[in-house]
């Protein structure tokens, strides 16, 4: 018999990436599970409140389906993207041929840098504070990483894709139309690709998101731009895995006959579901409405119980700290309560000081939480 070990018994995860962030998380959720009113989970921003009516409804008119989908999508569904980023984000520049469908956005990112070819002699730019899956499509392709704390002050010399988030995830950061101008112009000088995740675009609470393809940042060149989107947190749609691209139409074009390769097709159902919720505002305004309720009803509670909110001008969360803890001593503080927090240490080195809250959970929770970190501040 043969002892030699099967190629296939190290795989590319095993080689290149680094333990699942969440795993991280285990140790928070058992001395969670100990507090006798049960867990409260406010780690991950999952959407809890029900898919609209409208999207369902879109949904099962087209489960009929016995054909292969098309990886372009329908011509419906790409103008319903054109007309969705014009009519909310002011977005000029776009035809039903500078826009793709995807599964979702995170197979996107990850997939992004072996798709453009990059390998050990290209570098990326990442945020030091962001979505893990920007580091993991560098690391599947062996590719060079530079992170950066301030997307202004990033050298794009040399850089292959620069990679920017506003508003961001974790801290809920919002980069204005002169940074974004900045940032591209500087790209555009030595040949970079910037691709901005607007994922969070409808969530601004302090000021109005900005995209990177609005008229007043890109002077409606497409060249050297992509967005990166999600229906998942405007539509309620995380487990349908609805996203798209957009931006430029050639790079796009190229996209699309490597995804027509490898199979990357939305389901015909969920092309119909998402182009009834990118003609629809109405749902994406009261969802709003309901996470600002959310916002409004946490935030006291984390200032009564020593917390200091830094930036959260956007976005789905709370990005917080207290003086003199590190991110693991709060997240285990509320941890001890039955709170599961994210210790900002998962997001980047610059995160060790702050832990990320979720407000996507539900109302009953945003209470039960709110009701224990007041409890601590009475004492």
């Amino acid at each position: 018999m043969s002892t030699a070990t099967p190629r296939w018994a190290a795989t590319t995860a095993d080689r290149l990436l680094p333990e699942f962030p969440w795993n991280r998380l285990a140790p928070l959720w058992e001395a969670a599970r100990r507090h006798p009113d049960g867990v409260i989970d406010l780690s991950i921003g999952a959407p809890v409140d029900p898919t609209p009516d409208v999207i369902r409804r879109a949904l099962v008119a087209a489960v009929d389906a016995p054909g292969y989908p098309s990886t372009e999508g329908p011509v419906a569904l790409r103008a319903a993207i054109v007309d969705y980023l014009a009519r909310r984000a002011g977005v000029q520049c776009l035809d039903v041929d500078m826009v793709l469908p995807t599964i979702g956005s995170k197979e996107v990112i990850s997939q992004l840098p072996a798709f453009l070819g990059l390998g050990a002699d290209d570098v990326i730019a990442i945020p030091d504070l962001g979505y893990p899956t920007y580091e993991i499509g560098a690391l599947s392709t062996g590719t060079r990483m530079v992170r950066y704390v301030d997307p202004r002050d990033v050298d794009t010399e040399g850089v292959a894709v620069l990679w920017i988030n506003s508003p961001s995830n974790p801290e809920g950061r919002i980069l204005s139309s002169d940074d974004l101008r900045m940032i591209l112009e500087r790209a555009r000088r030595t040949g970079t690709l910037v691709v901005s995740d607007e994922c969070y675009l409808e969530f601004g609470w302090t000021s109005e998101p900005t995209s990177i393809l609005h008229p007043d940042v890109c002077g409606n060149d497409t060249v050297g731009i992509l967005i990166c989107s999600s229906l998942s947190k405007r539509s309620n749609l995380a487990g349908y895995r609805a996203g798209f691209l957009a931006g430029d139409g050639e790079l796009l074009a190229r996209l699309l006959e490597y995804r027509k390769h490898m199979g990357q097709m939305v389901p015909t159902p969920v092309q119909a579901a998402m182009t009834a919720a990118l003609e629809d505002d109405a749902h994406v305004a009261l969802q709003r409405e309901i996470y600002l309720q959310r916002r409004a009803a946490m935030r006291p509670s984390l200032e009564a119980a020593g917390f200091v909110i830094d930036h959260s001008d956007g976005g789905l969360y709370f990005w917080v700290r207290r003086e003199g803890e590190t991110c693991w001593q709060i997240a285990e503080w509320m941890a001890d309560r039955g709170i599961i927090a994210v210790p900002g240490e998962i997001y980047g080195e610059s995160g060790r000081d702050h832990v990320r809250l979720t407000i996507t959970t539900g109302d009953n929770d945003v209470a039960r939480a709110s009701q224990r970190l007041m409890q601590h501040a009475s004492r």
